[in-house]
């Protein structure tokens, strides 16, 4: 599964990436950087909400109703009030900044999770842990063929239980209940070559962004 580690490198590449697009523009710099990275680690830290709610980790923080939440708060706060808390609390660029983050969690925090062993996306309206897998390729045999989801059995495939069925262990709740004395806690980095690359990718981009930007 992705570590925090990999969720901040796609989460830095989508800051560097919006950039360039010219959505944060200005607003580009290392402290709006660090404001996306603690934002995307904010959906890990339900790690520790299985010691309260069984299978509460990619549940209590991964849900797609927190992003989702704070895009319709920032939305009206930004686009209907006549004057927005965001921008006179803190700065104009804030908002931008606010919109980035919110994309980050989306994206680099829950949509990577999604398809690295699932998480419990509409938890706690709907109950259910689903892991997206699959692939889309063209074949000259098969023609387009794509599993991500099987029509008329789709949630069946993509669906993997309840919080009462599933626990996502972590290096601070490694197993559902109790654990022995001697139990291993594992606090991944990188865990396979892709992620390892996506790191030192993200790195090299930030590092070359904020290098033109000083």
């Amino acid at each position: 599964m992705p570590s925090t580690v990999v969720h901040c490198a796609l989460a830095g590449l989508l800051a560097a990436g919006l950039l360039a697009a010219g959505l944060l523009a200005d607003a580009f710099d290392a402290r709006a950087v660090a404001i996306v990275f603690a934002v995307t680690i904010v959906p890990d830290l339900d790690a520790s909400a299985g010691f309260l709610i069984p299978g509460g980790h990619r549940s209590v923080l991964h849900t797609l109703l927190l992003p989702l939440g704070i895009a319709a708060l920032l939305y009206y706060d930004t686009r209907v009030r006549e004057t927005s808390f965001v921008r006179r609390r803190w700065h104009a660029r804030s908002a931008r900044i606010a919109w980035v983050s919110v994309a980050a969690v989306a994206f680099a925090a829950i949509g990577l999770d999604l398809v690295g062993g699932g998480v419990n996306l509409f938890y706690p309206i709907h109950d259910q842990f689903y892991a997206l897998s699959g692939e889309l390729l063209f074949s000259n045999n098969r023609g387009l063929v794509q599993t991500f989801v099987e029509l008329g059995g789709g949630e069946a495939e993509a669906a993997r239980g309840s919080t009462e069925q599933v626990h996502i262990n972590s290096g601070i709740d490694p197993t559902r209940g109790a654990e022995p004395e001697n139990v291993e806690r594992v606090f991944p980095v990188a865990q396979s070559g892709w992620q390892l690359l996506l790191i030192v990718t993200s790195v090299f981009v930030l590092a070359a962004r904020l290098w033109e930007r000083r």
